[in-house]
């Protein structure tokens, strides 16, 4: 009896122990289905990523898309974050200093990332908008003379002075991942490629629902991109800068809820008239073809960079009185056409504040500080300006 009743007793022990082992896998095999539930990237967009790297191709050198195995997880790609099934931000090329890039087009798949929030392209591409198409060519080859700049999306007082006097920027701050988070971002401040490559792309692809950051930065873009910008109206952050975009900037652009508009160093032109009060942090415009009067509606900006264009006419008064508030700590208007400013001459700029008036169609009735870039000189020859002879 008592032999009987050890072996009941062992027996009952023995199940409870084969099923706490059996739950345990149980538990187990659920808990790795439900992370590689979550780890499928949604169908369409793993198609879209793979129509892009079909379209892309490393350069001689370049690595770029040796992690893009599309056997393993999309979301640990080189360049692509993920917000659990959704791609939220690619970033196409090595930003490392002297990395070869990219060749081939940007695929219009990119439409079909319907979460996308950030995009750039690594700079250092040689392209051409051929307007027949909406596609980038080649532009034919010719010496880069320009200065070698970082993209300007600034921070004043404490970053370092680019070529054109702007400061240079601290790093954006990136959206928040609730589950995934693969391949770090390309920093803004890392040095850029000089080498010209080809990439034909189309910027009508780009989805207009990218809501926080897109930089195409220093590519050679080319062609007008009135309508692209007319509707990227959930940006936090644009930098088009230091390419050859043409055509006018539309008016809307200046009421989209941007905290840094970067253009500079493009082939813009017309007049520049916002819609209403600009409430933009960091404006730049510098070394277009603009002209025109300037907009009052642009004292309420910052840092606000309007030099190396072809403006003319008076500075606007509110322009004066948000300097000597201390509430815009920069204006830049060296080397335009303006042919005055009510400005008391003993008066004193705060400290937080810059103004550039250099060669100008006036005499400068202050003595301030500008940028190495704007020379010496402090008033145009007389002879390019129509309503001023010194």
């Amino acid at each position: 009896m008592r032999k009987t009743r050890r072996m009941k007793t062992h027996h009952k022990v023995n199940t409870s122990s084969s099923f706490s082992v059996a739950l345990c896998l149980i538990v187990l095999i659920l808990s790795s289905l439900g992370k590689t539930t979550m780890a499928i990237l949604d169908p369409v967009d793993f198609l879209a990523l793979q129509s892009i790297r079909k379209s892309l191709e490393d350069m001689p050198g370049s690595n770029f898309f040796s992690s893009w195995d599309f056997t393993s997880d999309p979301c640990n790609f080189a360049g692509v974050m993920c917000d659990s099934d959704k791609v939220i931000s690619l970033n196409l090329g090595d930003p490392r200093a002297g990395a070869p890039g990219l060749t081939g087009r940007l695929d219009p798949a990119i439409g079909k990332l319907t979460a996308l929030a950030e995009f750039s392209v690594v700079p250092g591409r040689e392209l051409h908008l051929r307007r027949d198409s909406g596609e980038f060519h080649r532009s034919p080859a010719a010496p880069d003379s320009r200065p070698q700049l970082q993209p300007s999306h600034r921070s004043h007082p404490s970053g370092d002075r680019n070529a054109s006097g702007a400061h240079q920027p601290r790093p954006l701050p990136q959206p928040p991942l609730r589950r995934r988070a693969a391949a770090r971002l390309p920093n803004p401040n890392a040095s850029r490629s000089k080498t010209q490559r080809t990439l034909r792309r189309s910027l009508a692809a780009l989805p207009s629902f990218i809501s926080q950051y897109l930089s195409l930065s220093a590519n050679r873009l080319s062609g007008p991109v009135d309508r692209l910008l007319a509707r990227l109206d959930r940006l936090s952050y644009l930098d088009l800068s230091m390419n050859r975009f043409t055509g006018t900037i539309p008016s809307c652009l200046f009421s989209f809820p941007i905290s840094s508009l970067q253009l500079q160093r493009n082939l813009f032109s017309g007049e520049v008239r916002p819609e209403g009060q600009v409430a933009i942090s960091i404006v730049d415009l510098s070394f277009n073809r603009l002209y025109g009067e300037i907009s009052p509606m642009f004292s309420a900006v910052q840092n606000l960079y309007l030099n190396n264009n072809k403006f003319a006419g008076k500075v606007p008064g509110s322009f004066v009185d948000r300097l000597m508030a201390s509430s815009m700590e920069i204006l830049y208007l060296q080397h335009n056409y303006l042919t005055g400013i009510e400005i008391n001459p003993t008066a004193e700029l705060p400290i937080s504040s810059s103004l550039c008036l250099q060669y100008n169609c006036m005499i400068p009735p202050l003595q301030t500080t500008c940028p190495l870039k704007a020379g010496t000189q402090k008033s145009r020859p007389t002879s390019q300006c129509v309503e001023w002879k010194g």
